[in-house]
């Protein structure tokens, strides 16, 4: 297993496999987004070569994201190549649903078991002005489609001040009284090229949890605290689903990451909100052997920071989320 010098055991990979999207989230990029042209992008074989490897140095889970990963045409390949690889235990995706509806039954029979579905508002008209481009009709038509097709599925809600941050986060928590899914509300965090909006919209978890109380009553805090990933659960009393808190801003959890990410043109980004990078595709592309990408993966996860550094206004500014992939 890949322990870093924390001794923290790193086996989680978030794979981005585009940069592009087909929204334009008013907290996540400018309208106007260049994205890298597709011979920087890593190809289906060398992704495919390095899920393999990542398996072999000892990563259990990965996840696909993007961008919106849903973009990418050999989508539902890359997840047959994860979850048929030796070693690979648990294989997500992280979309926007735009295109669910289509690809929800193909990805399960590929070997898809999870879904996280980014949902901000259930408001069509507030859903088209935080996305800019999106119908709201679309994005539940691929959240029944990946119900129908027995995927797990978990709901991300990016909470923005005085946009999505009370009304939305009531009707999006009522999901979980009849359905047995994580409704996930996430903490913005301030980086990249989107830094000004994200810090001044931010809605931390306390504030959060109390617009909740305010209309279910008290919640019932999960396997007393204990984060499911990243998130902290709890439950309104009866409901069959959870409402998780995201909050690596004013609650970190820093101590509990497992995480590397490799984004779509071959890098590897060992903390989310620093810019510290081990790039990859040179030595993909430079006729490296296996052992040489394994060693190479290996000496990254040891140099993973411990954590981000916002407390210090240290802030991440070489990438936007979706050039990285969340």
């Amino acid at each position: 297993m890949p322990l870093d010098r924390y001794n923290r055991d790193i086996n989680y990979l978030r794979i981005s496999l585009t940069d592009a999207c087909n929204l334009r989230c008013v907290y996540c990029m400018p309208e106007q987004m260049t994205f890298r042209p597709r011979d920087e992008l890593l190809s289906d074989a060398e992704l495919k070569r390095l899920i393999t490897i990542f398996a072999a140095t000892g990563f259990r889970k990965i996840r696909f994201t993007g961008g919106e990963p849903t973009l990418r045409p050999a989508l539902v390949e890359l997840v047959k190549h994860a979850t048929t690889t030796p070693g690979i235990e648990s294989v997500g995706l992280t979309t926007n649903g735009v295109l669910l509806a289509g690809l929800a039954t193909p990805l399960r029979a590929a070997g898809l078991r999870s879904v996280n579905l980014s949902l901000d508002t259930l408001d069509a008209d507030k859903f088209r002005k935080i996305t800019r481009w999106g119908n709201l009709p679309e994005v539940l038509a691929g959240l029944e489609a990946a119900a129908r097709a027995g995927l797990h599925i978990k709901l991300n809600a990016v909470v923005s001040r005085s946009t999505n941050d009370r009304a939305d986060i009531i009707s999006l928590a009522r999901f979980t009284q009849t359905q047995d899914w994580q409704v996930r509300f996430i903490e913005q965090m301030p980086f990249g090229n989107n830094a000004i909006f994200q810090k001044k919209n931010q809605v931390d978890e306390n504030e959060l949890l109390e617009i909740l109380t305010s209309e279910y009553g008290p919640l019932d805090l999960v396997d007393n605290g204990k984060l499911d990933g990243e998130a902290r659960l709890y439950r309104i009393p009866g409901a069959l689903g959870c409402i998780g808190f995201i909050s690596p801003v004013s609650k970190p959890f820093c101590a509990d990451c497992n995480r590397l990410r490799l984004t779509a043109d071959g890098i590897l980004r060992l903390c989310l909100l620093r810019d510290n990078e081990a790039d990859l595709r040179p030595l993909l592309r430079g006729g490296a052997s296996d052992a040489d990408l394994t060693a190479f993966i290996c000496k990254a996860v040891h140099i993973k920071p411990w954590g981000h550094g916002l407390s210090q206004d240290v802030m991440a500014v070489s990438r936007g989320m979706s050039e990285i992939g969340g």
